[in-house]
């Protein structure tokens, strides 16, 4: 499986994670590049072991010269061979070694018969898993520093707030199929950084406007307004700052072949800012 993607990875809020292993297939050609190549490898180590010499060239011997002949290379337009795959993410999972049948012929078009073969919904869960979302800083008003008392205003402008998508595809023999799982931005969560403040609204998540901007960005007159999205710091931060952070909540989706698709775990992704709050009484001018 192949996908792509920048920046810093999604994190899922609930405990759903990508496969641990899966089953994809294998080209007659490819296959026997990969046991040729193992098997090689193997023999000519320094110091390897005899056993594992002897393993990997039965191993060998089952599909070049055994049950199958040198790795149904005559029949490489009918099917593909079906391998086994960890998760390079989650090898520490011994889930990752349920899949532990020996590589197995297909022929195109039938069912590989085994429950973690790879499908559409896979690809878009190891899509999910390649996500990269930019790191976003939320903008202020006042900027660098705002005082006891003040509402300070905070956005993020559309431009900067979009969707994210990365698309995975296998593309072997008689099989094509693709995800694009896709990364929509619908909310912001402040934290403060102390508790000597309010936040506005007071559940301090501030939704998607219909521009798909979030907040309201502070202009001159709107002194006596309260921000849409912002923070009021009731006590200074005397010499140092508080770390003001800014969690945006992302809906995950995907499509696939076969017009598959669906919803995927929601993610978040959060990132501070340093925030100096001096004391004194003030209004925005």
């Amino acid at each position: 499986m192949r996908s792509s993607g920048s920046g810093t990875a999604v994190q899922p809020v609930t405990n759903w994670t990508p496969p641990a292993c899966w089953y994809e297939p294998r080209s007659a050609a490819e296959f026997k590049d990969y046991v040729e190549t193992m098997y090689t490898d193997t023999i000519n180590t320094p110091g390897q072991a005899n056993y594992a010499k002897a393993a990997v060239g039965q191993f060998r011997d089952i599909y070049k010269d055994g049950k199958y002949k040198n790795y149904n290379e005559d029949k490489a337009d009918e099917g593909n061979w079906w391998v086994a795959v960890q998760n390079p993410d989650r090898m520490d999972d011994p889930a990752s070694w349920e899949c532990s049948d020996l590589p197995f012929w297909v022929a195109n078009n039938d069912d590989p018969g085994v429950p973690q073969a790879v499908t559409p919904k896979m690809l878009a869960e190891a899509a999910y898993g390649a996500i990269q979302l930019p790191g976003t800083e939320v903008t202020l008003a006042p900027t660098n520093v705002t005082k006891v008392n003040l509402a300070t205003w905070a956005w993020l402008n559309k431009a900067e707030f979009k969707e994210v998508s990365v698309t995975a595809s296998l593309n072997v023999g008689g099989l094509n199929i693709q995800a694009t799982t896709t990364a929509k931005p619908v909310s912001l969560k402040l934290e403060p950084g102390t508790s000597d403040a309010e936040t506005y609204p007071a559940s301090g998540v501030c939704t998607l406007n219909a521009d798909k901007s979030i907040g309201e960005p502070y202009a001159k007159g709107k002194a006596g307004q309260t921000p849409p999205c912002g923070i009021k710091y009731l006590r200074s931060s005397g010499n140092g700052s508080y770390q003001l952070k800014a969690t945006i909540t992302w809906q995950i989706n995907w499509s696939g072949t076969g017009n598959a698709g669906g919803g995927l775990p929601t993610g978040t992704f959060g990132t501070t800012q340093d925030v100096k709050v001096q004391e004194a009484q003030a209004v925005n001018r």
